[in-house]
């Protein structure tokens, strides 16, 4: 996090979460993998879900997702980010 700007990462987390309206952080952990080439390490997928928390704390921090009870959703603020029209209004 840079001065409350996201991160390309952060962004990536954002878009996920918007798009699939609620993630768990779990799922979302799922999700960035997903997203992501494949790699030969095999710490690799396990490296990049364990990121999902921590993306998922510094979004809320900033004010670009909340916590929709175990879930995670945009806020408006966080839509407005990304460009996404998903979501609450």
């Amino acid at each position: 996090m840079s001065d409350g700007y996201p991160t390309a990462a952060q962004k990536e987390a954002l878009r996920l979460i918007c798009d699939h309206g609620l993630l768990h952080t779990q799922e979302l952990g799922h999700q960035l993998v997903s997203a992501r080439r494949s790699s030969t390490d095999p710490g690799y997928a396990p490296a990049i879900a364990r990121m999902a928390g921590t993306l998922a704390w510094r979004l809320e921090a900033q004010g670009f997702i909340a916590a929709t009870g175990d879930e995670w959703t945009t806020t408006a603020d966080g839509r407005r980010l990304i460009s996404c029209s998903s979501g609450p209004e």
